[in-house]
């Protein structure tokens, strides 16, 4: 154990310095776990919204569907009957895998102009014939 002053000086505040270092590392820690909390927090807030349906138009909003009309951000519009979230993932999801039964390139989703100026889903592939109405 040194006894001159000088060196104890010396050491006490190299303790002093360790222990600052020690307070910031818990600190930046902390802050480091506050991050991850917020994060899973976010992702299980997704998780709830998975119950969403994609625009299968422009695959980046989620649609809004009524009982007589399901529309989207991007500026699909189709004025339907009796629409629920769960007939319509299940429309789409029976089309596309059937699609994808017989075809492995992904289908496109355009809205077209039917009869009487109603607009309808129109799927097509840009490979094989096959194209479906929705």
């Amino acid at each position: 154990m040194p006894e001159d002053p000088d060196e104890l000086a010396v050491l006490e505040e190299i303790q002093q310095e360790l222990i600052l270092q020690e307070q910031l590392v818990i600190e930046e820690y902390e802050r480091s776990l506050r991050f991850d909390e917020e994060c899973l927090n976010a992702m299980l807030e997704g998780l709830d919204a998975t119950d969403r349906i994609i625009c299968p138009v422009c695959r980046k909003n989620n649609l809004t569907v009524k009982t007589h009309m399901v529309c989207c951000q991007c500026g699909l519009y189709i004025s339907t009957q009796d629409m629920t979230e769960g007939k319509l993932r299940s429309l789409l999801e029976s089309t596309v895998t059937e699609h994808s039964q017989r075809c492995f390139h992904s289908p496109e989703f355009t809205v077209t102009s039917g009869m009487e100026e109603e607009t309808s889903l129109l799927m097509s592939c840009p490979v094989s014939p096959s194209v479906r109405f929705l």
